[in-house]
């Protein structure tokens, strides 16, 4: 038993010898563990710069006023630049004008207006003016006499063929641009369902949402496609009227369904595929908002032009000064109600007094508040946006005068190109 036991110790005795021997001796629990590599921990990448906002790069410096005078859209008295539109441009910031058949005399007269207003505006190195017409075709015609006639848009409807309203359009586009005008009040999306309306007719495009849409649309993308802003009207559609809202107040008693499935259906299609701006008709559509017109209307404009049909660009009142809106309330107080319900641009055609009532009624409200800072940003935005989108050039840009000959020559070689199957309705002389 001893002698096991020795045998055991002395075998422990040499093995610990032999390791103390070859330095392997075990680290005593008081022995600090090696130290790992230090880990080098990389820098964070500096954080992208964000792009500017190319709208809230020009909004950002714009002042109250200067936003809302590009809300304003104003027609113009007589054919020369006058004192009182000099100051609505240098003054008052408007940022918008509409010319009519009696501004419009002659092609130099024609240029030379537009140009004078075009370099007034530059002087204070402003946004670029919208400037526009209501060029249809047919009796609604704004452009000198010297040029051939566009053909109606019902004619253009008969043809049935989307190319040539195509080519319309692009041929109103290039003879507005000729002159300078930038914007067209068109083309009508309304359905013609009413064959006594006494302000539609062959202003529309047909009496079935399917033609108008097709055709209508097509002319839009044409005028697009030369750089010109297209105003599709007049929302929520006022085909089946039996009042001019020039001179009275139109009521509309369809309900909703109805008006899905007809009215609307132009509209609605015309905004899927890339509309500019919608101007918003003097009608009283009683199903939807008995109390106030469509223009001045937020049900209309808000839950369902920009809610139902989900317009995002820029809306633009039919004119205030037409009598569906005198009649019933003073125009200051209509184009409050107007920006209110959501449109971005009042369109105060005639009489200098009732544009005046217009800028002074905007701005009191901007400053009581009556007008929130919100929805005049809001609108001033949209409208940058648009003037942006269309790639309008600078207004200190020198615009040569149009040679009559060759635009007339143009006019003449699209309009009589669907001669054959038009039945020569169509043709320009």
């Amino acid at each position: 038993m001893t002698s096991k036991w020795m045998r055991a110790a002395l075998g422990s005795v040499i093995v610990c010898a032999v390791i103390t021997a070859g330095g392997c001796s075990a680290p005593s629990r008081q022995e600090a563990a090696p130290t790992p590599e230090a880990v080098t921990t990389p820098s964070p990448s500096p954080a992208p710069t964000p792009t500017p906002d190319p709208v809230h790069a020009v909004t950002d410096r714009m002042t109250t006023e200067e936003k809302l005078g590009q809300m304003m859209l104003f027609g113009v008295q007589g054919t020369a630049l006058d004192a009182q539109t000099r100051k609505h441009i240098t003054d008052d910031h408007v940022g918008g004008f509409i010319f009519y058949s009696d501004n419009i005399k002659d092609t130099h007269q024609a240029w030379s207006l537009i140009s004078d207003m075009r370099q007034a505006n530059a002087a204070g190195g402003k946004l670029p003016l919208l400037l526009s017409a209501d060029q249809e075709g047919g009796r609604v015609a704004r452009l000198p006499k010297e040029l051939p006639a566009f053909p109606t848009s019902l004619a253009v409807g008969k043809t049935e063929d989307p190319d040539y309203a195509f080519r319309i359009g692009g041929m109103l586009g290039k003879a507005l641009k000729a002159y300078g005008l930038n914007v067209d009040f068109a083309p009508v999306l309304d359905v013609n369902s009413n064959p006594n309306n006494p302000v539609i007719g062959d202003r529309s495009f047909g009496n079935s949402a399917d033609t108008v849409s097709t055709m209508g649309i097509q002319e839009m993308k044409g005028l697009q496609g030369q750089g010109v802003i297209s105003v599709v009207k007049h929302f929520p559609g006022h085909g089946d009227t039996s009042v001019d809202s020039h001179k009275d107040l139109p009521v509309v008693n369809h309900d909703i369904n109805r008006l899905r499935s007809l009215e609307f259906v132009p509209f609605a299609e015309a905004i899927r595929q890339g509309a500019d701006a919608v101007m918003v008709a003097h009608l009283l559509v009683t199903k939807l908002d008995p109390d106030v017109p469509s223009s001045l209307s937020r049900v209309i404009i808000q839950d369902y032009l920009r809610g139902e049909l989900g317009f995002q660009g820029v809306v633009i009142t039919d004119d205030l000064t037409m009598e569906a809106i005198t009649k019933t309330m003073p125009i200051g107080t209509a184009a409050v109600k107007a920006v209110q319900a959501g449109a971005d641009i009042v369109l105060v055609g005639h009489d200098p007094a009732q544009q005046q009532a217009v800028l002074d009624a905007l701005k009191k409200a901007a400053e009581d508040g009556t007008l929130s800072k919100e929805a005049i940003d809001a609108s001033a935005a949209r409208i940058v946006k648009l003037k942006q989108k269309a790639k309008l050039p600078a207004d200190s840009d020198s615009l040569p005068e149009p040679d009559t000959g060759k635009l007339a020559a143009d006019i003449r070689s699209v309009v009589n190109s669907a001669s054959t199957r038009t039945g020569n309705s169509g043709s320009a002389k």
